[in-house]
């Protein structure tokens, strides 16, 4: 347990520091890019337009069951390759956890599209948001898009950073592996549209559970690098909010941390917008805040999210000293 502590704790740090290179990811696939692959395969053979309802639902849970065993083994295998090799295997397996966190991409990501509001005006926002969230941009006004920017950012900090470091402190690689090969399962055919309604249904709900104690765990950090970032009412108020309107959000994960961070922040967020020309009706989150979103808002919280990131790396930290000790 101490060793895998160790790892996460220094993977965390990496993360933070170098996110994903591009000049890297340009020349070799990313990992989640070959387990999205595999998805894909997998939505080609087994899920015909023929076929009924019922053996779409059996093929797909067959399916990310094949899938989720496959990326177990491959975790254990990777493993068991890099323990003999003591310290230098140690380090591969730090590289390899932190290509499967989020943290740095994420800040760059959500901060993009601060300032494309700031040098583009709405349009660079619209742009910039584009890149991380599902909406139509073209329906977005200004603060639409900072509202946008703050949801993606709360929720991937959950998804992104808190989950896969959750399973694998539990579970080591087999577990991180399942976890993010189950997540971009469900990015890819969970959605709730004909093609995938039968056929991502086992992907969803089992994301669903996955994503279940990392969800709620998020409001602490996120409380947390509140309390750093802009004082204790704001703390009091991310998790009062999380507490009182995560219900309020359609999935059963995503409105804790997006709830807790409208109340840090002090806005609103969630309520109608739309989605591939279909609207979504849900009630707004923190509905006594700020309505109006600007990107000075992005901007606050994107430290948040850099102090519940740190929140989050020094509790690792702790637990590793008390790892060693006990």
């Amino acid at each position: 347990m101490t060793q895998t502590l160790s790892i996460l704790f220094l993977a965390l740090v990496l993360d933070r520091l170098v996110g994903d290179p591009d000049w890297l990811w340009r020349r070799v696939a990313h990992p989640v890019v070959l387990f999205g692959r595999a998805i894909g395969a997998m939505d080609r053979l087994f899920n015909g337009k023929r076929l009924s309802a019922q053996t779409r639902r059996f093929n797909g849970a067959a399916g990310i069951a094949v899938l989720l065993v496959a990326s177990v083994f491959l975790g254990f295998v990777l493993h068991r390759l890099l323990a003999p090799l003591g310290l230098p295997g140690a380090a591969v397996e730090v590289v390899v956890v932190a290509v499967f966190l989020a943290q740095k991409s994420l800040h760059d990501h959500v901060r993009a599209v601060s300032a494309g509001l700031k040098e583009g005006g709405l349009e660079g926002g619209r742009q910039a948001v584009s890149m991380i969230v599902g909406r139509d941009p073209a329906t977005l006004d200004e603060p639409a898009v900072c509202r946008a920017g703050i949801e993606s950012l709360a929720e991937n900090f959950s998804d992104g950073v808190v989950a896969p470091a959750l399973w694998y402190a539990l579970f080591g690689l087999p577990g991180l592996f399942a976890y993010k090969m189950l997540n971009t399962a469900d990015s890819m055919i969970g959605h709730k549209n004909v093609k995938y309604l039968d056929f991502g249904w086992a992907s969803a709900r089992l994301d669903d559970l996955a994503n279940w104690p990392a969800a709620r765990l998020s409001i602490l950090f996120i409380a947390a690098g509140a309390w750093l970032a802009k004082g204790r009412a704001a703390a009091r108020a991310a998790i009062g909010t999380a507490l009182r309107d995560a219900g309020l959000h359609r999935s059963p994960n995503s409105g804790w941390p997006e709830a807790a961070m409208a109340g840090a922040v002090g806005i609103g967020l969630a309520g109608p917008r739309i989605y591939g020309g279909a609207r979504v009706d849900e009630p707004m989150m923190n509905a006594a805040g700020r309505t109006v979103a600007t990107a000075a808002d992005i901007d606050l919280s994107l430290r948040i999210f850099s102090a519940a990131c740190a929140v989050l790396a020094a509790g690792v930290l702790l637990a590793t000293i008390a790892a060693a000790l006990f």
